[in-house]
């Protein structure tokens, strides 16, 4: 009896323990020499305090502008992602009859492309003398469309979050797509017999039920949208100047550049942002639905 009692344990620890030795421990350490001046020009490694958290919220840094890019490109890939990927799911849901799987399929072959592999590709097709979107641009006459899509300052972020759209949208479409085939068919039926039109269907059956998938798919846009980095390395390099740079890119320069103790901290600052930020959207969402 003792034995059984003991047998979920002989599971959970060996988990538990590794889970602590390879993030717990290195996240706690982290903290710690968020606090000192470690870096690669020296060997010593002193206490200074708040110095770099200082150094992070400065007017006279440029640190601020990665955490207004997160969360900018948060929470337009958010909006964007649970948008296209509802209207998708409701048109693969009911509207489209024919090779349902097949256009399930293409929408979704994004997701499974390795983030570098579509940075590159689309590094080409946007590339402002030779790219094919602009080439087609200006084969059709519109010239005046043609922009440096991730060249141009007002434009670099505002093209890779159209990019982290359509590599993501797939995977929200899953989503919210086996979210709306648990809803019971027989709703609808009632609602439509009680003569209520599409739109209210939509708002009072669909969007109410369909609220645990959106639920999910939000908090995980929110989680990636704030530690996102690959698809912003892999086309503009948080260029050009600081106009592309987001929290993690920073963390990546700030090693990369030697300043291990600055990084720490930069990287202490995000994972407040993301527990707390987790914690609200998800309390937020949890929320009974207003009576109406």
């Amino acid at each position: 009896m003792q034995l059984n009692a003991r047998y979920p344990q002989l599971f959970t620890w060996p988990a538990l323990v590794l889970y602590t030795a390879f993030f717990i421990l290195p996240s706690l350490g982290g903290i710690v020499y968020a606090f000192t001046d470690w870096s690669s020009y020296s060997d010593e490694v002193n206490f200074v305090g708040l110095k770099n958290f200082r150094k992070l919220f400065s007017v006279d840094e440029n640190y601020f502008a990665y955490f207004w890019n997160t969360f900018i490109f948060t929470g337009v890939t958010i909006v964007l992602k649970t948008v296209f990927g509802l209207a998708l799911a409701l048109l693969l849901d009911k509207g489209v009859k024919s090779f349902v799987n097949f256009y399930r399929a293409l929408i979704y072959v994004p997701v499974v492309l390795p983030m570098l592999v579509v940075g590159l590709i689309f590094r080409s097709i946007l590339h402002p003398s030779h790219g094919l979107l602009n080439v087609t641009l200006r084969a059709v006459g519109l010239d005046v469309l043609t922009q440096h899509w991730l060249t141009d300052p007002h434009l670099a972020l505002f093209s890779v979050m159209v990019i982290d759209t359509w590599k993501g949208v797939g995977y929200i479409m899953v989503i919210l797509l086996a979210g709306l085939q648990t809803i019971p068919k027989e709703y609808y039926e009632a609602a439509e017999v009680d003569g209520a039109g599409a739109l209210a269907r939509f708002r009072f059956i669909t969007l109410p039920m369909l609220m645990p998938a959106i639920m999910v798919v939000t908090v995980l846009n929110v989680l990636y949208g704030l530690r996102v980095f690959d698809i912003v390395y892999a086309t503009t390099n948080g260029g050009p100047g600081y106009a592309s740079e987001v929290a993690q890119t920073g963390i990546f320069k700030a090693f990369s550049e030697g300043q291990y103790g600055l990084g720490t901290a930069l990287s202490s600052v995000l994972f407040v942002i993301l527990l707390f930020v987790g914690y609200g959207v998800i309390r937020l969402l949890e929320r009974p639905p207003a009576r109406v």
